[in-house]
């Protein structure tokens, strides 16, 4: 079985549900675990009030007992704390004052640049917080959840997944030398998820510059995956290839726009023999192989597939929809024209967003590995991971 993910709830909605279907029953997991991913997605200088209502937890309603998963769905479930404010918004069941034909903060005047038009008129509503509730990227509290579950299935596999934000409103930050063992510990510990401490201070200038405009700036995070075995994803159907899986993943991020495998775009502008990573002898790697790229442009994909170095992404994402000084739009109701309504936002949410970034490589990567080497419980999937390993690694020399 595939392991695959659904969530469910609206911003402003009493709770958010994250449902896991295909963990290996086995798998140590505790509310702590995930948790601590939570609050790492609520963290990030330029955030808004949101951010100091919300204490997300998660309460497990299935799936797991005695800290470890029983191969069942594993149901999730985070209250949303701002709902007190928003039940006479939000209820589900009619109230007598719907008949008047709109509650109170009904939105008709859509937000370029977010769900809220396009939403409207697909769906045939007539207030577009039918749309832009669940559009919000809220919703990705959910996702982190589902992915700190994948985390946790890669991490009892060897592998570890990192973020760090690379530019943020025009400004880039050097990617270190030698990037730090444990990626996240070193991000964490910024306002903004950065590893040059030179470029954060440029970069908060600028988030209090855009502030003061009611403005928003967007940026790029990069992701970097080490201990993936070679040969997860396959190059035998587009559906399968490994990276166009990952691509989606990111893709699915509300306000992501891009996304680049190693040198990504910069490949296009470069020739073959500045591209491609020669290959070497590399004695007791065994999870490539006992071979090694010299360099890793290809940022550990080839063809579709792992190579067994570090699989590399950077995820580009665009200034939040919600000006707190709006763009011009249409009223719905009349046609006419209007600012459009400023919802409570963020001036930037980039470094958020390397963390949901994380959570969605890890959901695409534990579902290769259960896809590669299955198995109903962990004893098996290991079992299996160690005797593919053993296997690639007598194939050369």
């Amino acid at each position: 079985m595939p392991l695959r993910f659904v969530t469910a709830g609206e911003s402003h909605g009493p709770a958010l549900v994250s449902i896991v279907e295909g963990a290996p029953a086995g798998l140590r997991l505790l509310a702590a675990d995930i948790n601590a991913d939570l609050a790492r997605r609520q963290q990030g200088y330029g955030r808004g009030r949101r951010m100091q209502i919300e204490r997300d937890e998660v309460e497990f309603l299935s799936g797991v007992r005695a800290g470890e998963t029983l191969g069942s769905p594993v149901a999730m479930f985070i209250r949303n704390r701002d709902w007190k404010n928003w039940q006479e918004i939000m209820d589900p069941a009619p109230r007598d004052s719907d008949a008047d034909g709109a509650r109170k903060r009904a939105v008709h005047r859509p937000r370029p640049g977010h769900a809220d038009l396009s939403g409207l008129l697909k769906y045939d509503r007539d207030d577009a917080r039918d749309i832009l509730e669940r559009a919000s990227a809220r919703e990705t509290t959910a996702r982190v959840a589902a992915g700190a579950i994948a985390r946790r299935l890669l991490a009892e596999c060897g592998v570890r997944i990192g973020s760090h934000l690379v530019h943020l409103g025009g400004i880039d930050a050097r990617r270190p030398s030698e990037m730090p063992a444990d990626i996240n510990a070193a991000a964490d510990a910024s306002a903004l998820r950065t590893l040059d401490a030179d470029a954060e201070q440029q970069m908060i200038a600028c988030i209090d510059a855009a502030k003061r405009e009611g403005n928003t700036l967007g940026g790029i995070c990069e992701v970097v995956v080490d201990g993936l075995p070679v040969g997860l994803g396959s190059h035998v159907s587009w559906d399968r290839r490994l990276d166009g899986r990952l691509g989606q993943a990111m893709l699915s991020i509300p306000a992501v726009k891009g996304v680049e495998v190693g040198m990504g775009f910069e490949a296009a502008r470069r020739t073959g023999a500045e591209v491609h990573d020669e290959i070497a002898m590399a004695p007791g790697r065994t999870r490539s192989g006992n071979v090694r790229r010299v360099t890793n442009r290809a940022g550990g994909l080839e063809g579709g597939m792992t190579t067994g170095e570090p699989l590399v992404l950077r995820v580009a994402m665009k200034p939040i929809s919600t000006l707190m000084r709006p763009l011009g739009t249409i009223d719905t109701r009349t046609g006419e024209g209007a600012e459009a309504v400023a919802e409570r936002s963020d001036v930037t949410a980039v470094p958020a967003m390397g963390v949901i970034a994380e959570a969605m490589a890890a959901l695409v990567l534990a579902d290769a590995m259960v896809e590669k080497f299955g198995g109903d419980s962990m004893t098996e999937l290991h079992r299996n991971l160690d005797a593919y390993l053993a296997h690639v690694a007598g194939r050369l020399g």
